[in-house]
């Protein structure tokens, strides 16, 4: 790792029921995931384009995913403004853990919610 590359490579949300969490991810965030199995594991998309360099990751239902608030923290990009993510998460049911708050100017804001299965997931945009 150096600073020339991407300190993280892909990223997986546990989820124990696909369905659920992948019609919640595909509202909150108004966007398409492909679906498929890769070694016993059931996985959701998020999307991406191969080979571009830039990070993506997926949904993800196995014995070895168990969904959590603990841990590390995953922030998905909500940009242009994370106001509009947060409305939709409480649409879909689920709670806002730390409302928008300002980092700072330079860097923007950032937020948490819990999701359908139990995780804690960070969202981030400039305004």
């Amino acid at each position: 790792m150096n600073n020339e590359t991407n300190a993280i490579n892909w990223f997986e949300i546990p989820v124990i029921e696909m369905p659920r969490a992948k019609h919640f991810y595909q509202v909150v965030f108004s966007m398409h995931m492909e679906e498929t199995n890769m070694m016993n594991i059931q996985m959701a998309f998020f999307p991406m384009t191969m080979s571009n360099g830039k990070v993506s990751g997926a949904l993800a239902q196995s014995p070895y995913h168990i969904p959590g608030m603990t841990g590390p923290v995953i922030y998905l990009n909500a940009n242009p403004d994370l106001s509009a993510t947060l409305e939709k998460v409480v649409m879909e049911g689920c709670n806002i853990l730390m409302p928008k708050t300002r980092i700072n100017e330079e860097t923007g804001y950032m937020a948490f919610f819990e999701d359908t299965e139990g995780n804690r997931i960070g969202i981030h945009s400039q305004q």
